[in-house]
Formats: C-alpha cells, structure tokens, sequence
C-alpha cells in the first residue's frame, strides 16, 4: 500500500500536518486559560485592576544600567493605560553617541507622586535607541558626475526608484561616513510601547513561559499581584525610519507611541520577535530582518494569518513546481513544439534579476529563491540545446547536438517569431538605457547596466514569452508544454500577487507578478483552444497513439 502512495501525495500529506500542527500551535499562543477560581491561591490578580494614579517616565542613557548617568527626555503625569497617544520628543544626543556609540532609552511605569528610582511598584524595560548598520554608498550621474541631492524631487524620485530600499532613510548630513563601508550608528526614530489592558487573571499552576519573563509579582496579603505588563514592540522599528548620526548631530526626534494590546497580541507579539532575534543570531542583517518586520507591522492577527496560510501554500507550490519542472526536463529528449529562445532567454533574465536584487541589496527572502532559479534555468539550456561539456584539463569544450526534421520546423516558426519580436524590443531596450544614463544617477557603471537590463527585461520581459506562444499557434497544439509545472508555477504567480503588497521588494519586480498573470491567462485560452490531439508527441518525445511508419498527412499552418 505505501509502496503505491506517489511522492506527491506523500508531501501533500506532510504539508496538511504541517498546517495542522501550526494552527494548534497559534491556538495555543493566541488563547491562555485564566485561572477558574478567583477566590483561591492559585490566582495572580493584575495591579491594575485597583485602577491606581501611573506616569510614564523615559530617560536616555548611554549604558543600558545607566551607569554613566541619565537624562529624561518624557514624562506621561496622567498616563492612562487604555489611552492611545503619540508624542514627538527631542533626544540630546551625548558625545560618546555621536562618535558612533550607543544610547538606551530607560521606560518605566511607576506610581504617581513616586521617583521611578524609589517605587517599589515600578516596571521597567531597556531599549536601543541606536543600532549599526553599513550607509547605502551615494549615487552620482555617470555623466557629469553630480552626486545625488537629499532632499527634493530628486531625492523622491530614487525613492521610488528603490521603492522601500531601507538605506534611503538614512539621512547623512555632512559626514563622511557615507562612503564608508564600516557599520556606523543609526538613530531609531520610533520608541513604541504596550501594556496589556486586560485585567486577566493568570493561573500560577499553568503561566505562560512567555509572559513570565515580562511578568513581576509581589505579595499583597494573601493574594499574589502582577504589575502592568510592559513590552517594547522591536518589530515596529523599521530601516526606512533610521537616521545617520555623525559627529554634527546634536539633536534628533524621537517618535513615542503607546497603545494599550490584549494578551493574546502581546504573547504573539514575544514570539515574532524572538523568531526575529534568532535569525539575526544565525546571520541576517538588520535589513534581512526588517523584511520579516514589515510583514507583522500594521497588521491584524487576521491578516497575518492569512499571510501563512498564504506562505505555506507557496511554499508547498514552489516544490511541487521544482519537482515536476526537473521531472520534465530530465526525460525530454526532443524540443518538438518548444521555443528555444524562450528558453534562453528565461535563463539570461532570471541571471539578470538575480544580479539586479543581489546589487540592491534585496532580502534574502527573495534573493536565495532567485539564485536557485537562475541554477535551474542554466541547466534548462543546456537540455534544450543538447549542449554536452567535455573537459580538457582546467580548459571545458563544447558540443552541440544536431536537430531532426520536427525540431527544425518548431526553431523555424520560433526564429520566425523572435525577428518580428526584435523590431520592437531592441529599440525600446536601448532608449530606456540611453534615458536612465542622461537622467538619472546610479553608484556606478556596474550598477546603470544591471538596472538597465532589469528594466528591459521586466518592462518587455513577458513579449519573450510570446514565441512559445507562436509556436503554439503555429502547431495548434500546446501537449509540447509541462502542464502540471505550469499550473503549480501558475498557482504561485497569482499568490506572489499577494506577496507583492507584503514584502519589500523593488517596483519593477512587483509589477513582474502582476505581468505573469497575463501570459498565464493566454496560455489557459490556448489549452482551451487547442483539445489535445493524443497522436501527437508528448513532451517526452513519444505518442499515446501509434502510427504505422512513414510520413503522415502534412500538417496545415
């Protein structure tokens, strides 16, 4: 029996446990059983409930135990925990700071009339103010060699440029440090603070390991009390927001938000940010991890849960797609009714895309998938051409196969279609990069190719599509093509739409997803057109129905 279950279906199955295994994690996170008995010892009654007089007092420091003295830059007197605001403060920044050191923000909610320093009843938390990370290099006009101006349309028009590319945030005012390729310091311009307003009543027997860090009790007769629970939200502070600070910044902005969250958030909240940490222990960059950040920012927990649900079934699509894709290419024998250009030509863009990101510094979320793909499309062309390596000590040598009669009519339909195509798209090509060389400025040389190869291929990549599609055409069939790759490629192309809107990632490479859609929709009204013709050669180079030798009635264009 388990011998007869296919490959698919066994991942199919793994991937429906999975899913399973997660929502009863979630469930778990998202729900904490309160304690039964009210009247008991068991129970941990919240502090607030007494409704008590707080202030919220923040003080900066250069060490995070304020060692080297402190400085208070707010105070909430009549701080309502269930009181949403938002306040603008301006930080001094020490001198130690400016010489690319640190600074700790010191938060505490404490009793009114009482010193943070000497409340007994006083919560705290340390948080960064600061953070390293290497400044994005300056971009110049190849031409005149101008530098990049901050500030105005130009300064609007390579943000859009970049779309969301954290380092266009940092604003280096004066120093030289721009250049540099060091981790300088960098101000977080967003200080964001919850406390949970619920007025929950945790059992002592079943606390949730997540909270009991955040969690400080004292006795109160017979009855144990927890202080409000205060919590930091990490998440919130993002690249783009990141100021440079140098030698002549003397004073910054710092944005303080408060909110009050539910337990259920707030035990969510812990987890994300831990995840995060973790992967920034085992290698990702600030920016790598604000990628991540970007997706729980500003978002309900309805959403978010739809953006798993949204990942898993990518996920699960992507292999099923790499697995049938490399099934496919590894028994096709003939390129009957296959565009080789087309082939050709996905894997110069895919290598193209691939440079463009790496150049941008793009998340690795969406690099590591590129690079396999560019791997995979090398392979493909050396399939499609029949290309066989051969090696002559550290010297390789190629050999090319010859095409038979079939093929040779499919490469003439599809050079047929690429001379038309050529027209049209070389010209367009050269004037984008003509234009983007006059007008806009780039770090360098390396940096205008790439972009301007980028945008030929995602402006009029999709018209490199339209050969396989002539092909089509021209052989009214479309049983040449890897159908069940296709439709898994198709299944991920409509999710990565919504990717799209989560993931920080380049205009012209969100734009792409949208592009795909179309020439998705083409090829299904192709399938629709053409029935499938069980005589003809399937992408394996052999027929379902078999035909006595010799030639047959000649196909009619």
């Amino acid at each position: 029996m388990f011998l007869k279950t296919s490959f698919t279906t066994l991942i199919v199955g793994v991937f429906v446990v999975y899913v399973l295994h997660t929502c009863w994690v979630m469930y778990g996170i998202v729900y904490t059983k309160p304690c039964d008995s009210p009247k008991g010892g068991n129970c941990i009654t919240p502090f607030l409930a007494g409704n008590p007089k707080l202030q919220l007092s923040i003080y900066a420091s250069v060490k995070p135990n304020a060692d080297g003295g402190h400085t208070l830059i707010h105070l909430e007197e009549n701080f309502n925990v269930n009181s949403k605001f938002e306040r603008i403060v301006n930080v001094s920044l020490p001198k130690k700071t400016r010489n690319n050191g640190t600074l700790y923000a010191l938060i505490f909610v404490h009793q009114a009339g009482l010193s943070p320093w000497q409340d007994p009843r006083q919560v705290h938390l340390v948080a960064q103010l600061t953070t390293y990370m290497v400044p994005k290099p300056p971009e110049i006009s190849l031409i005149s060699g101008e530098e990049q101006k901050q500030g105005g349309k130009q300064e609007e028009q390579k943000k859009k440029r970049r779309d969301g590319n954290p380092a266009a945030g940092t604003a280096a005012k004066g120093g030289a440090t721009a250049s540099s390729d060091h981790p300088v310091s960098h101000w977080r311009s967003r200080l964001t603070l919850n406390i949970v307003g619920d007025h929950f009543l945790f059992d002592r027997e079943s606390l949730p390991s997540d909270v009991h860090r955040y969690l400080r009790v004292f006795q109160n007769g017979k009855k144990m009390v927890y202080l409000p629970l205060l919590f930091v939200d990490e998440l919130s502070n993002r690249v783009k927001d990141l100021v440079e600070i140098n030698s002549t910044s003397t004073e910054l902005p710092l944005t303080v938000s408060y909110d009050s969250i539910s337990l259920g958030r707030l035990r969510f909240w812990i987890h994300m940010q831990d995840a995060v940490y973790s992967l920034q222990q085992f290698g990702f960059t600030e920016k790598d991890a604000d990628e991540i950040k970007g997706i729980f920012v500003d978002t309900n927990l309805y959403f978010l849960a739809l953006t798993f649900f949204v990942a898993a079934f990518h996920l699960l699509f992507d292999f099923l797609a790499f697995k049938n894709d490399i099934s496919f290419w590894k028994q096709k024998k003939s390129m009957v009714g296959m565009s080789s250009k087309a082939v050709l030509w996905r894997c110069f863009s895919t290598i193209v895309i691939f440079l463009y990101l790496f150049d941008e510094q793009t998340s690795l979320l969406v690099l590591i998938p590129a690079g396999i793909g560019s791997i995979i499309e090398v392979w493909k062309v050396k399939k499609a051409f029949k290309i066989q390596v051969f090696w002559k000590g550290a010297k390789p040598s190629f050999l090319f196969g010859k095409l038979d009669e079939s093929e040779r009519r499919t490469e003439e339909y599809d050079t047929l279609a690429m001379k038309y195509l050529s027209y049209l798209l070389y010209p367009l090509c050269i004037g984008g990069a003509l234009y983007a060389l006059i007008f806009l400025r780039y770090k360098s040389w390396y940096s205008w190719l790439i972009n301007s190869l980028v945008n030929g291929v995602y402006a009029f990549g999709f018209l490199f599509m339209l050969p396989q599609l002539f092909v089509n055409y021209k052989l009214k069939s479309v049983a040449h093509l890897p159908w069940k790759a296709f439709m898994y490629k198709a299944f991920n192309t409509f999710i990565d739409d919504v990717f799209a809107f989560i993931i920080t990632m380049p205009t012209s490479h969100r734009l792409a997803c949208f592009r795909d859609d179309v020439v998705f929709l083409i090829y299904l009204y192709q399938r629709w057109l053409y029935p499938v013709d069980r005589t003809r050669v399937n992408e394996y180079g052999v027929s379902y129905d078999e035909k006595p030798k010799g030639k047959g009635k000649p196909h009619k264009d």
